[in-house]
């Protein structure tokens, strides 16, 4: 009796893993729809970024999943990366990224940051790896093909950072952005608190808006901000 209980636990333990693995595939395969391959796969998408969920579904690539599937991933998605809402002319379902597109969207309803104003940060820093610091410290950031730079408002663990710079990051780069405002590079808000920027005229920002960068691991010490 007791292994048969056992035995139902450990199917129950594999099958919310099972479920687990799923929704991360969901949520990837998602953010590459959302955020880059709209047009490749054929999904019509909003200036605004959203695509019909009944699109989406009806994709091959998303045969196997379901309107309920969706609605999980982004309800449970640690990092607020999607949003769901009715379309408002005819109440369809839609669903878009929040940030990390490649394609242009030009209204993602980002919120732009003002110098002085009481969301305007002192710093914001920017995850990466020290395998590209010196190349950093010499070119400074690039949006690449994506348009905007992502800044989080503090690291990972500091409290109501959910979203900005992912967790395996071993180097953070702080932006002095009132000093990058004065300058006349923009900032945004996204709608899940993410920090953007489009940088200057060549998509970067410059190294002279660096305040301070830090090894993260194995042991957390400051990086000098010149090359030596």
């Amino acid at each position: 009796m007791d292994r048969g209980r056992g035995g139902r636990q450990r199917s129950g333990r594999r099958r919310r893993g099972g479920e687990q693995d799923r929704d991360v595939h969901l949520s990837k395969s998602m953010s590459y729809a959302l955020c880059h391959g709209a047009n490749k796969m054929g999904l019509q998408m909003g200036t605004d970024g959203f695509v019909l969920v009944e699109d989406l579904l009806a994709h091959p690539q998303f045969h196997s999943y379901s309107l309920e599937d969706v609605q999980r991933v982004v309800t449970t998605n640690d990092k607020q990366r999607f949003k769901l809402c009715p379309h408002p002319e005819d109440g369809r379902l839609q669903i878009r990224a929040n940030q990390g597109h490649s394609v242009q969207v030009t209204d993602l309803e980002l919120k732009p940051v003002l110098a002085a104003s009481p969301d305007c940060p002192a710093e914001a820093v920017h995850g990466s790896y020290l395998r590209n610091w010196s190349s950093i410290q010499q070119n400074g950031l690039s949006r690449m093909k994506r348009t905007h730079i992502h800044l989080a408002s503090g690291l990972p663990e500091e409290g109501g950072v959910i979203s900005g710079m992912r967790t395996d990051c071993d180097l953070a780069v702080f932006i002095d952005v009132p000093k990058a405002l004065t300058d006349g590079i923009k900032f945004f808000w996204s709608e899940n608190g993410v920090l953007l920027t489009t940088g200057d005229s060549d998509g970067n920002l410059q190294p002279k808006y660096f305040s301070r960068a830090l090894r993260l691991r194995p042991t957390r010490s400051i990086l000098p901000l010149q090359q030596q």
